[in-house]
């Protein structure tokens, strides 16, 4: 990784972290990164890639993959919270509500459950949308893996 890269992200070892720590940060879904997820996941439902489509069946645009909105858990924690020492065990998602291209989405989470003897912790996770709509929620389960 760059070096701004490293510099931005949070480097919590297990002595760092407490129940009720927060991160959150703002992603703006580009119709980019739509393309790059259809090209990756193999995933052509036209909901996703044709805006003429998504329009003649009520949608405002182009409907983002929930499994693209839900990579943003992955950056939550492999990033914000805890960080380079985190490695996911498990995530449960919950899709609310649909997002578009376009749409600024708010990744938030709060550490809720920490088990000393594993170092293991959970994080409440949630993602809303600009008008603060919640596009899905979830459990993040991971681990703090510091050498």
């Amino acid at each position: 990784p760059a070096q701004e890269e490293l510099a931005a992200m949070n480097h919590y070892t297990w002595s760092d972290l407490s129940l009720g720590m927060q991160a959150q940060f703002e992603v703006t879904l580009q119709a980019s990164m739509l393309d790059a997820f259809a090209a990756l996941s193999g995933d052509t439902n036209p909901l996703h890639q044709d805006e003429q489509i998504a329009r003649q069946r009520g949608f405002p645009g182009r409907v983002a993959f929930g499994m693209l909105t839900s990579a943003f858990y992955s950056q939550l924690a492999g990033v914000h919270l805890p960080g380079s020492n985190c490695l996911l065990h498990g995530i449960d998602i919950e899709f609310r509500n649909p997002a578009f291209v376009g749409d600024t989405l708010t990744v938030s989470g709060e550490i809720t459950f920490l088990n000393e003897a594993y170092h293991r912790l959970e994080i409440k996770a949630a993602i809303r949308n600009q008008q603060g709509k919640p596009i899905s929620k979830a459990v993040i389960r991971a681990g703090i893996h510091a050498a």
